[in-house]
């Protein structure tokens, strides 16, 4: 069986994808898109070094573009206080009374809670906002 470089480049970019699968790293992805390149000079019948560099240049260019890209993100909240993880994030309870420490007991999704104000005021009775879940304690604030 005699394989053409176009077919080699297909072969490695497939590589790729499927070790970005299983890895979960999208930069796996953009080295392939740097072999979808050099499988597309091959096709319009550039030599092995026209190959080479294409894919390189288009594989090296995609990577720095995504690191900047991700670098330039902001960085995602903890998961005990992010709504995207936690749906109870922002949810409310009613907090009849706070001890004096700042903790009480809630009622929330029929289950009895731990709850501990965060907030800057005094902490008084009445509805609060679930801020974050630190195990079985809700932090609470108004």
């Amino acid at each position: 069986m005699d394989w053409n470089s176009a077919t080699t480049w297909w072969i490695v970019a497939g590589i790729l994808v499927a070790a970005e699968l299983a890895s979960g790293t999208f930069y796996l992805l953009m080295l392939a898109l740097g072999s979808v390149a050099g499988a597309l000079a091959a096709h319009l019948g550039m030599a092995q070094t026209g190959q080479v560099l294409t894919a390189a240049v288009v594989g090296g260019a995609a990577v720095a573009i995504w690191h900047l890209r991700r670098s330039r993100m902001p960085a995602a909240e903890p998961a005990a206080s992010n709504p995207d993880v936690n749906l109870d994030i922002g949810q409310s309870v009613h907090v009849d009374a706070w001890s004096a420490e700042g903790l009480a007991h809630v009622h929330y999704r029929g289950a009895a809670w731990q709850a501990r104000f965060i907030g800057n005021a005094p902490a008084q009775g009445g509805r609060h906002v679930i801020r974050a879940i630190e195990g079985s304690c809700l932090l609470l604030d108004r």
